[in-house]
């Protein structure tokens, strides 16, 4: 690849680092499902078993396990890393964002020209989603590389009328094939939905036979089936059976696990799920609407609308659900800055941009201001560290809609994904780590941990009473045992040595048990934290046998 062509990849990797590296290493495991999907990833490992997905020994019969192989494979190349380090499993979500981010600037050169690319590229590895997800140990970006690359291949076909030939058609389908494996039918029900529109609006369907269906088909059995028949042999039928009907259908029909959400709620998130590129995302989209005749723009808007209706219309709702979409957001977005749509007419003029300019503002504002409030909210302290990313959110903010109010659309948008940059790093590598009552599981494990060094033992188990958090099992290891008040009496008659982290609301009925029978434990350590998966503070004192 000669260097004027290398280049934007350079630069967009570099960008991708500088905002997905930092945290990656110092941010505790979250609940609950990352540490849901990184432990069973390290069960795989250490049963050897890759086929059947278990956590402890509940069968997780939800998502195949394309993603727990890539973090198990992680894991395992790591090696031994020490006191149950989360880094390895989020390096395939690093390097799934990072895959997508480049793919993105790949298909965009393609479809409109290389300057929209490389600012469409930048705008979605800067989404505050993205960001979020390149850090967790989860399906979604990988889910977004294998989304990119079937949609770049399917929009390929569509503009040049099947001069992709035949590298475009078998690239559409192993995506294809790799997504289902990801995270079962979202990869295909996307872009079943983009060429639906696309057909219904042409009204035609000639584009569709240059994918050779009869080719790319047995491709993507041949890339899902093994798994598929091994894990339906390995469970009896459990886990398709399971899926469908436990997770799958309540998705569809009500709000799962108290995340039912009315329509609209993914438009409400948008400008911040998708900042800093939501400053310009409204004239944007209205730009591209009024060009949708066109062909570039149409298949950006068949990629994102019919989708995005479709997720508003699930009764199922979480943040995460429509970050296949923004790449195409992204485009459309940086062709309105480039075509200085945002600067004209239905540009820094109009109503609807400098509205979309004041929500901006707002929630770049309120970025700053939470970072530095939530040390002293959270534990009534002052972090010095929190006034660098405050003041930053500040200056970017003037900086930004003093370009964005000029016409300056491009210069508007690398001073705001700088600024993201610049505010996120230390963030997420000091202040989010560094603030103890967030995060209750480490400071629960390192309590154990502190006895036990002081102790010389390390072989006893843990026993939880009242606190189930995924993040405490993948912390003190596999063989964690959760419990009732009274289980956890039971656990200390029999195990020598026993150790319980016990809720305040279990505490009566555990040492009622315990005095039944005959056993006294004694309290060692208490730890207080805000459990952010109930919204709630919990008190859990550590017990040993005395």
């Amino acid at each position: 690849m000669e260097l004027a062509k290398a280049r934007p990849y350079m630069i967009l990797s570099l960008l991708t680092l500088a905002l997905y590296l930092p945290g990656l290493t110092t941010l505790p495991p979250t609940d609950r499902d990352e540490a849901r999907f990184a432990q069973a990833s390290r069960q795989m490992v250490e049963s050897g078993d890759f086929v059947r997905i278990r956590f402890q020994d509940e069968p997780r019969h939800k998502k195949p396990a394309g993603v727990y192989w890539l973090q198990a494979g992680a894991a395992a190349l790591a090696g031994p890393t020490g006191e149950n380090p989360i880094w390895p499993y989020r390096v395939p979500s690093v390097l799934g964002a990072m895959a997508g981010v480049l793919i993105t600037f790949a298909f965009g050169r393609r479809l409109f020209d290389g300057s929209t690319a490389a600012l469409g590229a930048a705008l979605t590895a800067s989404s505050l989603l993205l960001v979020a997800e390149a850090h967790l140990a989860k399906t979604d970006a990988v889910l977004l590389a294998s989304t990119v690359a079937a949609q770049g291949a399917l929009g390929r076909m569509y503009v040049t009328r099947g001069a992709g030939g035949l590298g475009a058609a078998v690239a559409f389908w192993v995506a294809q094939g790799v997504g289902i494996l990801i995270k079962g039918p979202i990869l295909p029900l996307v872009s079943l939905l983009t060429a639906g529109v696309l057909v219904a609006a042409d009204r035609s369907a000639s584009f569709l036979r240059t994918l050779r269906p009869r080719l790319g088909i047995p491709l993507v059995l041949l890339i899902v089936s093994p798994w598929a028949v091994a894990v339906t042999i390995a469970t009896g039928g459990a886990f398709f059976r399971d899926a469908v009907s436990s997770d799958l259908l309540p998705k569809l029909i009500s709000g799962q696990e108290s995340h039912g959400l009315p329509p609209g709620f993914f438009l409400a998130l948008l400008m911040v799920t998708f900042w800093p590129g939501s400053l310009f995302v409204l004239p944007a989209l209205a730009r591209a609407w009024r060009l949708r005749a066109q062909t570039e723009e149409r298949f950006c808007l068949a990629w994102v609308i019919p989708a995005w209706v479709v997720f508003e219309l699930v009764p199922t709702k979480l943040p995460h659900y429509v970050l296949p979409l923004y790449p195409a957001l992204a485009l459309v977005t940086a062709r309105a800055v480039l075509d200085g749509a945002t600067a004209g007419v239905g540009g820094s003029g109009s109503r609807l941009a400098r509205a979309g300019f004041g929500i901006w503002a707002v929630v770049s504002l309120a970025l700053g201001a939470g970072i530095v409030a939530a040390p002293l909210g959270l534990e009534h302290r002052f972090e010095p560290l929190t006034l660098g990313p405050g003041l930053l959110a500040l200056a970017g903010v003037a900086v930004t809609l003093r370009y964005a109010l000029r016409g300056r659309g491009v210069n508007a948008v690398k001073t705001a994904v700088i600024m993201t940059a610049l505010i996120l790093a230390p963030t997420l590598q000091s202040i989010l780590p560094g603030m103890n009552s967030l995060w209750v599981s480490r400071s629960a494990a390192q309590a154990v941990e502190r006895y036990r060094a002081s102790h010389g033992d390390g072989s006893s188990i843990v026993a939880a009473a009242g606190y189930y958090e995924p993040s405490l099992v993948f912390l003190l290891g596999t063989e964690t045992t959760l419990v009732s008040g009274e289980g956890a009496a039971l656990h200390f008659r029999e195990h020598r040595d026993a150790l319980a982290l016990v809720t305040a609301d279990k505490e009566r009925a555990f040492l009622e048990s315990a005095a039944a029978l005959d056993i006294r434990p004694r309290a060692v350590e208490t730890i207080r934290g805000f459990n952010y998966s109930k919204g709630r503070w919990v008190t859990l004192t550590l017990y040993v046998s005395r």
